[in-house]
């Protein structure tokens, strides 16, 4: 054990400012990783004609897309001592999201009722990002990425102070 989070508890700053700042840190480099593709779209756009509003769309689903990925991925490492759990929790959580919306998985709970069913598709990133990807920017799918990604931090910070409790 590296005793990291011992170090991290003695700095002098909160435990919200030190959640928020790995995050955005992070994200900011998935950030920069996305933009470092650009020349990719300049090739296309030289080579042909493609619609840059559904590309520009593409990047900020994407983007949001990974700041999901990253704040789940923080919660799950607040919640696992050991990194390889962390990460497979994250993996497994992260694909949860990615496919409850796919009618493969809706399948499994015609059992349910119809409410709980919508709720589960309703949890999908997948088609909220397939929709932005299309070049749809639906107000609703913006806010419920936003909500994930502050959800999954509030949930980290919470985690984070009862394990400095203990």
């Amino acid at each position: 054990e590296l005793g990291t989070i011992e170090l991290l508890m003695t700095l002098p700053i909160g435990a919200a400012n030190a959640v928020l700042g790995k995050f955005l840190a992070a994200w900011l480099f998935a950030g920069i990783a996305l933009l470092l593709t650009f020349p990719i779209w300049m090739t296309v756009a030289y080579l042909g004609d493609p619609d840059n509003g559904v590309i520009v769309a593409g990047y900020l689903g994407s983007w949001l897309m990974a700041g999901c990925f990253l704040a789940i991925g923080s919660c799950m490492s607040v919640c696992s001592k050991n990194q390889i759990v962390a990460f497979i929790l994250t993996v497994v959580v992260c694909f949860f999201f990615m496919v409850s919306g796919v009618g493969m998985v809706l399948d499994v709970f015609t059992w349910a009722p119809q409410i709980m069913i919508d709720f589960i598709a309703g949890l999908s990133l997948l088609t909220r990002f397939e929709a932005i990807a299309r070049g749809v920017l639906d107000f609703r799918d913006i806010t419920y990425f936003i909500l994930l990604i502050i959800t999954w931090l509030y949930l980290t910070l919470v985690f984070l102070q009862r394990n400095k409790a203990k």
